[in-house]
């Protein structure tokens, strides 16, 4: 792990750092932010990573998507920003986190069994042909 490492829920002055690192609107960035659906790694008081959740069915949390910048993986802060979700999320009472990879993605699936999600399904031919390997992960 870094030393130093604060992670936290995003807040508006992240808004710029978000943005630059995901493909959503800064209006739906901002709904998100009020809701504690996004959650920001900081060091030194710099932005190094992000975690977002969705709520399928607006009731099961998911990874909708956690990304490190480059300089900073295999570092700990993608597990130290899982393991904040994990902690948020069993104060809210959930029993089970989801996620999910593309099927071409090796690296980001290795990851996922390690932290310790186990698969649970795969979409064949979303994302452009690609598939999407679900993952799930038991909380309580």
């Amino acid at each position: 792990m870094i030393e130093g490492l604060l992670i936290r829920f995003a807040e508006l002055p992240d808004l710029e750092f978000l943005q630059r690192n995901c493909d959503i609107s800064a209006e739906i960035i901002q709904r998100k932010m009020d809701y504690n659906e996004i959650l920001v790694a900081e060091l030194n008081g710099h932005l190094v990573g992000f975690l977002q959740l969705e709520y399928l069915w607006s009731l099961i949390p998911y990874i909708a998507l956690i990304r490190v910048l480059a300089e900073y993986r295999r570092q700990g802060v993608g597990q130290s920003l899982l393991e904040f979700a994990e902690d948020f999320l069993r104060e809210q009472n959930h029993a089970t986190l989801y996620s999910s990879s593309q099927t071409d993605e090796p690296e980001p699936q290795a990851w996922h069994r390690r932290v310790g999600f186990e698969e649970c399904g795969i979409i064949a031919g979303i994302n452009q042909g690609i598939g999407e390997i679900f993952f799930c992960k038991k909380l309580l």
